[in-house]
């Protein structure tokens, strides 16, 4: 089962990066690249506690949706998401922000299991675990920018 860290520093406050984080239309901007957008459960504004969004994308050029739910939320610590119905077998994400020197470290703490057993393991590695990387650490620089910028 794959797991993706990913930490990086925003000189903005921490309120600001956890909003940032779960805000539905600023999610669906620094996912431009994969088409995101909601299209179930919360479609507009801030997530909360239990919660459950079911987003629209394009990965690796196959349409698809995913639900997921809030299951953990400490404002403006933490906040966990987890995949209720989707392509993966399961996921868990965790959203940490912790306030440092003139800013926040966000970190993302991505947990996966792919579906289809060993044929899933094997995309594991030969694609699947590097582009989940690169998705989490482009939304992380998009968010970043756009907390940075306000």
């Amino acid at each position: 089962m794959p797991v993706i860290i990913h930490e990086i520093f925003i000189n903005a406050p921490i309120e600001v990066c956890f909003d940032l984080a779960r805000d539905v239309d600023i999610h669906m901007k620094t996912t431009a690249k994969s088409k995101e957008r909601a299209v179930a459960g919360v479609k507009s504004g801030l997530m909360e506690n239990s919660d459950q969004v079911t987003w629209e994308a394009v990965h690796l050029g196959v349409k698809q949706k995913l639900t997921a739910k809030i299951i953990e939320l400490e404002r403006p610590y933490r906040f966990t998401d987890v995949m209720v119905k989707g392509v993966f077998h399961s996921f868990t994400h965790t959203h940490e922000f912790v306030v440092k020197e003139n800013g926040t470290v966000m970190k993302d703490r991505f947990v996966y299991c792919s579906p289809l057993g060993l044929l899933g393991t094997i995309a594991d590695k030969v694609f699947l675990e590097k582009y989940m990387k690169r998705f989490i650490v482009n939304r992380a620089n998009e968010l970043k920018k756009i907390a940075e910028n306000n």
